[in-house]
């Protein structure tokens, strides 16, 4: 069950350990890599999850599979999650944690929708006009949909633009259906 309080709290106080030792990059790279843990096995994903695991066994295995991944920081953040009995919000914390280093780089995540896949350069000029569109980096997730005809869409945070065919085509038939104008 999703706890984002919990996570925004847990996440905020990694972050400003991590800023108060110059190590916001190094952390990301520690979470990144107990993330991808947690992804491939099930079995470490129900031991974190599972009330009946005692904290000591939890903490022996992730100490077993992480020490020599991660810094000693991480670690202890790691012990004090399983201590304070929240280590099955780790995948949350770790979510919440990449947010704010986004924030605090001034990055910003966009999911773009096309029903082509495009060419290095075209995703390239499509970050460029991003960036320029939100005034951050951006960070771009490209996925292919060929429901949508053509075109793109694009969504920033909680803003969409859509500018498929699909949408188009949707405008249009509104437009019929109530009598109205079929151009601006």
């Amino acid at each position: 069950m999703k706890n984002l309080r919990v996570a925004r709290r847990y996440a905020a106080a990694l972050m400003a350990a991590a800023e108060s030792s110059r190590s916001i990059d190094e952390t990301a790279k520690d979470l990144l890599t107990a993330a991808e843990m947690l992804q491939v096995s099930r079995d470490l994903r129900l031991m974190m999850a599972s009330p009946v695991v005692p904290p000591a066994k939890k903490t022996a295995v992730v100490h077993a599979l992480l020490a020599a991944k991660v810094s000693a920081e991480t670690m202890s953040f790691f012990d004090l999650l399983i201590h304070k009995k929240r280590e099955r919000h780790l995948g949350e914390i770790i979510e919440e944690f990449e947010a704010l280093r986004d924030e605090k780089y001034g990055i910003v995540n966009v999911d773009v929708t096309s029903a082509i896949e495009f060419t290095p350069s075209q995703r390239k000029d499509l970050a460029d006009e991003l960036e320029r569109y939100t005034r951050k980096k951006v960070r771009v997730r490209i996925a292919v949909d060929k429901a949508i005809k053509g075109g793109l869409v694009v969504r920033i945070g909680d803003t969409v633009l859509d500018a498929s065919v699909r949408r188009q085509l949707e405008i249009l038939r509104e437009r019929f259906l109530s009598g109205g104008p079929l151009t601006n």
